[in-house]
């Protein structure tokens, strides 16, 4: 059997049915939509179930909130790179991409410590996990972190209290500056 040999079963595809157009065609008058009631006079939503709760009313829904800005950063682990770079390289994402370990060159990713890494390596990485700097440090190679994340607090209680302790100090500067003035 080839392709320019295939053909639908016979009945398989059949003309549309012609509704109303006259007694003679055998669907006139009421055309299949039997005696009066909803159904033969107008067109139902569907999903509509005749006054009852309908179903898409009656789940759960999902609650909450997904941040379309958030950036999700693919994960690296120490024993990845310790496994697929010798030593001395120098990490990246075109390095990692071309190792399969990323997406793309330009994904975002965060180096993480988990496994072990016992030869130096040049890490350049958008994030870094803390003790990944350590580990990578402790093994004798560098990193470089192009993007770190920076801690904010979004709270307006705890902004409130972080705030405290730094106009604390400023106000201790400024009175011991005010004091090395007047002797």
């Amino acid at each position: 059997m080839d392709q320019h040999t295939l053909r639908q079963p016979a009945g398989a595809k059949r003309p549309r049915k012609r509704l109303g157009r006259g007694n003679a065609t055998g669907q006139g008058t009421y055309a299949g939509r039997g005696l009066k009631g909803q159904k033969a006079r107008n067109n139902i939503k569907p999903g509509f179930e005749g006054g009852q709760n309908p179903l898409v009313r009656r789940v759960p829904k999902l609650r909450g909130f997904r941040n379309f800005r958030r950036v999700e950063f693919q994960a690296v682990n120490l024993e990845d790179l310790a496994a697929r770079f010798e030593s001395g390289a120098t990490v990246d994402g075109e390095a990692l991409a071309a190792a399969k370990l990323i997406d793309g060159a330009d994904a975002p990713f965060k180096v993480l410590a988990r496994g072990e890494l016992s030869h130096p390596l040049t890490v350049t990485a958008p994030r870094l996990s803390q003790s990944a700097k350590d580990a990578i440090t402790s093994a004798g190679g560098s990193f470089e972190e192009l993007s770190p994340a920076v801690k904010r607090v979004r709270n307006r209680i705890h902004r409130r209290r972080a705030a405290a302790p730094a106009a604390a100090e400023s106000s201790d500067d400024d009175a011991s500056s005010d004091a090395g003035e007047d002797d």
